[in-house]
Order: C-alpha cells, then sequence, then structure tokens
C-alpha cells in the first residue's frame, strides 16, 4: 500500500472509521487511506485535485502521483471526459502536490485521530454531509471530526449564523436570540468557531441543549482560537468538530477562506448577523450566493460601521432581510427540498455575474496569501520549506517571493526567508 506497511495502515484506518471498521475490506482501506492522504497533500478547494479524484478514484489518483505520471499523461488522463486540462495547468498542480509528497504523512495525521479520537469521514459513509457534494472538484476528499453522529446527522437540518469577530453588543444579543430561536424550532446551528458571533451562535445552541457544528481552519486536534479551547471541548461532547485538513495542519488565513465555502455548503441556508463592509463573512455569503443556498442578513443601525457589510448584502446582493428566528427559518423550512442540479447550475451562472460579495481574488493575491502564511517573522525557512507548507509550486514560491521582496514584504537570509517584520 503505497510502500507502507500494510497491517499499521488497516488497523489505523479501522480505528479512525466512522462506526468502526471491522468490516472494511481491503479496498475500501486503501479508498480510505488514500482520501486521507489527499487531504494534506492538496490545498482545500483544490479543483484539480478534485476533478482527479472524482474520474480516477482516490486511489489511481494517488497512485498516478506516487508513480511520477508526467503532466501530459496525467492531463490526457483526466480529459478523456470530454472537458479539456491544459498540460501548464496539470504540471502546475503536480509542482503543487510533490513537496508534500511523504510516505509517513497521513500515518502520522492517523495517529494523531486516533489518539484524540478524531475520526475519519468519506464520502461513502452515510454521515456525510451530501450537500457537500454541491462544491462538485472543490469538494473535501474527506473530513476529520471529532464529535456525535447526532450532531453529524444534524447538518442535514444546519442553518449557518456566521458575522464578525469584533461584534458589539447588539450584534451578540441578536446572534443569542436567533441560535436558540432556531433550536428550539428544530434546526443545527452550523459556524466557524471564531470570536464574536461565530463563538455566541455556538454557545446559544449548547445553552438551549441543541446541536452546534464548528468547521475549522486547521486540524481538529489543535483546537483555534485557543481562547475558545473550553468551547470547543463542549462542542465536541455535545455536537461535533469538522475540518477537511488531517491531524497537525496548522490554520492560515487562505484555510479559513476555504473553510467558509464548507459553512455554506453544508448549511440550508446563511445568516449574517453582524458583518462590517469587509467582514470575511461576506465570503461566508458569497459562497452561499454561488450554490444557490438562501441567504439573510439582520439589519442593524444605520450609523454603525459594525452592520455596513450586512446593509451591503441586503442593498446589492439580494440577501433577505431577516430580524427573528421566525423570519430566518422561513429562508429553509425543515421540509425544504435540495436544488436540483439545473438549479444550482442557474444561482451559479447568476451569482458569477452578479459578482455577490464573494471576495474573488486574482491568482497572484491568492498566492501572495498563502505564501506570507507559510513565512515566520522569527525563523527562516528554505523555499522547499515555503512550498510544502503553503502548497505551491517551487516555481511559483521563488518568482513570488522575488516579487515580496521588492515590495519589502520579506527578507533573504542566509538560512532562508523570513516575513518583514509589522
Amino acid at each position: 500500500m503505497f510502500g507502507l506497511k500494510e497491517s499499521e495502515v488497516a488497523t489505523l484506518v479501522k480505528a479512525v472509521s466512522v462506526g468502526g471498521g471491522d468490516d472494511l475490506d481491503r479496498d475500501a482501506i486503501e479508498e480510505r487511506f488514500a482520501r486521507a492522504t489527499w487531504s494534506g497533500l492538496a490545498e482545500p478547494g483544490d479543483r484539480l485535485a478534485g476533478r482527479a479524484i472524482q474520474q480516477l478514484g482516490a486511489v489511481r489518483a494517488l497512485t498516478a502521483v506516487v508513480e511520477h505520471w508526467d503532466s501530459a499523461r496525467f492531463a490526457a488522463t483526466l480529459s478523456a471526459d470530454g472537458d479539456a486540462v491544459s498540460d501548464d495547468d496539470m504540471a502546475q498542480a503536480i509542482d503543487r502536490w510533490m513537496p508534500r509528497l511523504k510516505s509517513n504523512t497521513a500515518l502520522i495525521a492517523l495517529r494523531q485521530a486516533a489518539r484524540f479520537g478524531a475520526r475519519l469521514l468519506t464520502p461513502d459513509d452515510t454521515l456525510w454531509p451530501s450537500r457537500l457534494n454541491d462544491l462538485d472538484w472543490h469538494a473535501p476528499s474527506a473530513l476529520w471530526v471529532r464529535g456525535t453522529d447526532e450532531a453529524l446527522a444534524g447538518i442535514d437540518r444546519g442553518i449557518a449564523l456566521v458575522g464578525a469577530r469584533a461584534a458589539t453588543g447588539y450584534g451578540e444579543h441578536i446572534t443569542m436570540e436567533a441560535s436558540a430561536g432556531l433550536v428550539d424550532r428544530g434546526y443545527t446551528i452550523v459556524s466557524g468557531a471564531a470570536y464574536g458571533i461565530d463563538g455566541m451562535a455556538h454557545r446559544a445552541a449548547l445553552a438551549s441543549h441543541g446541536l452546534t457544528v464548528a468547521f475549522l481552519a486547521g486540524g481538529v486536534d489543535r483546537f483555534y482560537p485557543s481562547g475558545h479551547d473550553a468551547l470547543l471541548g463542549r462542542i465536541v461532547e455535545n455536537g461535533v468538530v469538522i475540518s477537511e485538513l488531517p491531524c497537525g495542519s496548522p490554520p492560515t488565513k487562505w484555510r479559513f477562506l476555504q473553510r467558509n465555502r464548507l459553512i455554506a455548503a453544508a448549511s440550508m441556508a446563511t445568516v449574517v448577523l453582524e458583518a462590517g463592509w469587509r467582514s470575511g463573512s461576506l465570503n461566508t455569503a458569497g459562497h452561499a450566493a454561488t450554490l444557490g443556498r438562501p441567504l439573510g442578513a439582520v439589519p442593524g443601525p444605520v450609523t454603525s460601521a459594525a452592520s455596513a457589510g450586512c446593509h451591503r448584502l441586503i442593498r446589492d446582493y439580494d440577501a433577505v432581510c431577516v430580524t427573528n428566528p421566525d423570519q430566518m427559518a422561513e429562508l429553509a423550512p425543515l421540509e425544504h427540498a435540495l436544488l436540483t442540479v439545473d438549479e444550482v447550475a442557474g444561482a451559479e451562472q447568476s451569482a458569477a455575474s452578479s459578482g455577490a460579495g464573494s471576495g474573488a481574488s486574482s491568482p497572484r493575491d491568492t498566492d501572495t496569501v498563502r505564501l506570507l502564511d507559510a513565512l515566520s517573522a522569527r525563523t527562516a525557512r528554505t523555499t522547499d520549506d515555503v512550498a510544502a507548507r503553503s502548497g505551491l509550486a517551487i516555481s511559483t514560491v521563488r518568482a513570488q517571493l522575488g516579487l515580496l521582496e521588492l515590495d519589502g514584504r520579506v527578507t533573504e537570509t542566509e538560512r532562508g526567508w523570513k516575513r518583514a517584520a509589522g
């Protein structure tokens, strides 16, 4: 099994499988191990990784990387369905994955998962959140979870409550009432465990003896933010904590943005309760709009900068103005059926043409964010190390580091590259 000791792989995969893995055959074990490997090999939302997994299967796609298929062969294989992949795009994808291709990485993640009681969830599992499949090639290869099966099943009744980290008293009060009211109506509260609105949404759900789901931007073995360690511990006991990244993975700005697509996709609807003009929660709203999910926003005082983002969603992006739990529940009644494939495609086209607050950025801006996330202001890191941490090709890292050095944002030392102080 990719050159590893099969008995250890099988034991670990069975240990972390949802519902126990004693009935897993060899093919199922290989599939789960391959998906666990892909979750650390490619950055969240990697389109070509998702496409390779869907078209070839996780095992064959990983075998292609391990056997060092050249870009032409890989691209030709993926293009067999008629949707062409360019050799250049494929070469860049391979360059992104290779720095992370280490035989023991997935084993370490599986050992850590077993140690913390985390489980590996794959699309073949009955508890897999089926709405995530609407992300298509951008869907996660696997999910790492800590929590109860009841909360995992409850995601089907989930409404996402999101908003600013720097919440006001007004925002926290509205969130508390919304979360508790929706729990009383049978909904599961989905959010991102951040400070401010997210944290209040989770706390109110727990206080109301309801189910809540927290999506993280790093491994489920290292709670973030650290100030919510106790809160996340309570969610593990009474809800569920989920990440698409393997245990041991640190959160980064890029991963927070990608995490938001899971919050939006997994939920029946998304409600933004309080958000500034540039709040990260607007990114979640953009993903919800792109997927055709119902989107609501709570208005605030017109003089409050903390509600400017909500007003922007209502005025410019057709978010429904909601002021209480009843109105929020109207966005997605519990008998609400999922959109058809045609309806989702139509919503995606409409959102793309309107630019519905998606916070889209150019590839260069994205690379810059990921590079700066991978650098330290104190410790110098080599180009290879930065490539592995950022999930970017080494050639891209070298080119971007040179540009960032000209801008004074990074510096090169004898031992490697550092992020400029300040």
